[in-house]
């Protein structure tokens, strides 16, 4: 049995909890260490069982609160050595542990598996934990799915899945052009509807649960989101993640 949820998810800021009786981990801490600690209040969930920080790359909406939180909780934030590389100093852990793109870390009980992705950071990674055959994704940022994404996603029992914008919203939005294409491009993210793509033609047997994740405050609105995927209700169980507080706790089993 496995716990999950997002502690914050959206553009200005994303964290996502993965935990069981015992232990637990991050994804992110891209709002501030109150922040943080506080909605992991609000749902019951125990610090102390932290483990780890595991950091996608270097944008400040994934990583403005690593820095404190693990230094106040004493525990390691692992990220590529691009990733590193590309932080303000004033956002570089103190206890900073350094991972390989496709190598396992074992964390026990997890494994965790980072994923190499397409997105405009340095070294960016999503990633894959496996608690006892349990496997939990993170592919949020991704501007397009590579084999390694889909490869992973295969294997999910549960998936936080970027659906970022609505391609209508973000072309006839107040962006500018520049910035549009960004977030439209291979290294950007992904849209309502590429999400329904990587879902129908990429999930495996197992994956029961879907959180949308990762929702654009400007080019995106939940219930927009959501509508895209009902019609895939009948496979998932769809939620929606918000960006002002935690999704419900969400348990998983085989």
């Amino acid at each position: 049995m496995i716990e999950i949820c997002a502690l914050a998810s959206g553009s200005n800021g994303n964290c996502y909890y993965i935990g069981n009786k015992e232990d637990a981990i991050l994804v992110d801490a891209g709002v501030n260490c109150k922040q943080i600690l506080a909605r992991m209040k609000i749902k019951g969930l125990d610090p102390s069982k932290l483990r780890g920080i595991f950091i996608t790359h270097e944008h400040n909406d994934h990583v403005c609160g690593a820095r404190v939180l693990g230094k106040k909780l004493d525990i390691p934030v692992y990220m590529t050595k691009g990733t590193y590389q590309s932080l303000y100093f004033t956002n570089q852990p103190l206890a900073v542990r350094f991972i390989e793109p496709h190598q396992p870390v074992m964390l026990i009980p997890f494994i965790i598996h980072p994923v190499l992705k397409n997105h405009d950071a340095r070294e960016p990674t999503s990633f894959r934990v496996d608690y006892q055959g349990i496997n939990i994704g993170v592919f949020t940022d991704i501007g397009s799915p590579c084999q390694n994404v889909t490869s992973h996603l295969k294997v999910c029992h549960a998936i936080f899945l970027e659906t970022n914008y609505d391609e209508k919203m973000l072309w006839e939005g107040s962006y500018p052009h520049h910035l549009k294409q960004r977030v439209a491009s291979d290294v950007g993210h992904l849209s309502n509807d590429q999400a329904v793509d990587l879902l129908t033609e990429h999930a495996g047997p197992d994956l029961k649960w879907v959180l949308l994740s990762h929702l654009s405050g400007e080019n995106n609105t939940p219930q927009i989101a959501y509508d895209a995927m009902k019609h895939l209700e009948n496979r998932f169980k769809l939620v929606v993640t918000s960006r002002k507080e935690p999704t419900e706790i969400i348990t998983i089993e085989k």
